[in-house]
């Protein structure tokens, strides 16, 4: 049997792979569980820097602590609190002028003698920049210079040869996401703040304002309510593409009700053609459901989806139409989860259900 063969014939079966993946996945999820074990007054001490930054949160890391510490900034800086990475390679080259005394860095190393991190702590000291360091050995160079240690414990990396960092880098990543979020929370940073800095993709449609995406109401088929059927149709059609609601005001143009083009079709399949010559505010749906101006779009995508409609008008305070939003202009985004929401008031965002 040649080498390949016998390579080959020594590669574990699909349970075993199964197993082996199992395995560090266990290894790496009881770790970070019991660090939850070990939070205690230091992290504390830890978020009140970070609250009390009057510059930018500078995180450093070489390797993969260096991959889990950019990861760990941009969390930072999409939830309120201004971050960015320092690559210790970089930072000897020059990048050290990014570092001011107003900051506080935030150092990653399990080892805490990694040379390209120890050699910057001197430095760190003369600009006289407060260090949060993340270690797994408290009484290493990073831990005696560093300000608040972080201990991340005694750590068995995952896999056969516990070499590679795997466990102690998931639970630096936790560990990263915990500051964030705390430092987060005592911000009191709100869904509101977090659409500022996400404007782009799905979730920052979802989280903008439904101004940004409705229909103008001059793209909008708007009619008095007294007006017939006939006059309605005749005299508000718009080249385009329109929406399948008709906006009814009366004379101080405050909306009273909308037309849809599948109320036309009960119209015309129950052959109530006298009602076509009639007032429209006789048949059109009165205190149709409606959101203010400033609502966010995730908030309407919900009215849509709950109330099971096509269209849903958006309003200034004194009731008077502006837009519209159509379920076309929303397809493919759905509401944000839940958990969002919690902690904001229950107007926050100006959300009006009428009709119900």
């Amino acid at each position: 049997m040649g080498m390949e063969a016998a390579s080959r014939s020594t590669q574990p079966n699909t349970i075993e792979q199964m197993r082996l993946a199992r395995e560090v996945i266990i290894t790496e999820g009881r770790a970070v569980m019991s660090l939850a074990d070990r939070i205690d007054s230091e992290f504390c001490r830890a978020t009140t820097l970070l609250i009390e930054c009057q510059g930018c949160v500078v995180v450093s890391g070489i390797g993969k602590a260096g991959l889990i510490g950019q990861k760990i900034a941009a969390t930072m800086a999409s939830t309120g609190t201004r971050s960015q990475f320092l690559h210790p390679a970089e930072a000897v080259h020059g990048d050290l002028g990014r570092v001011d005394s107003s900051d506080v860095v935030l150092v990653l190393s399990y080892s805490g003698e990694t040379e390209e991190i120890t050699r910057l702590l001197p430095n760190f000291a003369d600009i006289q920049v407060p260090v949060i360091a993340v270690t797994g050995r408290p009484n290493s160079t990073l831990a005696r210079h560093a300000d608040v240690v972080l201990d991340l414990g005694k750590v068995r990396e995952a896999g056969d040869l516990a070499l590679a960092p795997t466990t102690s880098t998931t639970m630096m990543l936790a560990l990263g996401d915990a500051l964030a979020m705390v430092t987060c929370h005592m911000r009191q940073f709100r869904a509101d703040d977090f659409a500022k800095f996400h404007p782009g993709g799905s979730l920052g449609r979802q989280l903008a304002s439904v101004d940004d995406i409705m229909r103008p109401l001059g793209d909008c088929r708007v009619a008095n309510e007294k007006k017939t059927v006939r006059e309605v149709l005749v005299e508000v059609g718009r080249p385009g593409r329109r929406s399948g609601a008709i906006l009814l005001i009366n004379d101080r143009r405050v909306l009273t009700g909308t037309f849809t083009d599948t109320d036309l079709v009960r119209l015309l399949e129950g052959q109530r053609d006298r009602d076509l010559d009639g007032p429209i505010d006789q048949i059109m749906i009165r205190q149709p459901v409606t959101v203010e101006a400033g609502t966010r779009v995730r908030d309407a995508i919900a009215v849509l989806a709950n109330r099971k409609i096509s269209e849903l008008p958006v309003i200034d305070s004194s009731g008077r139409p502006v837009g519209l939003i159509d379920i076309t202009d929303v397809v493919g985004l759905s509401p944000l989860d839940k958990s969002i929401h919690q902690g904001e008031d229950d107007d926050a965002g100006k959300l009006r259900i009428v009709g119900l």
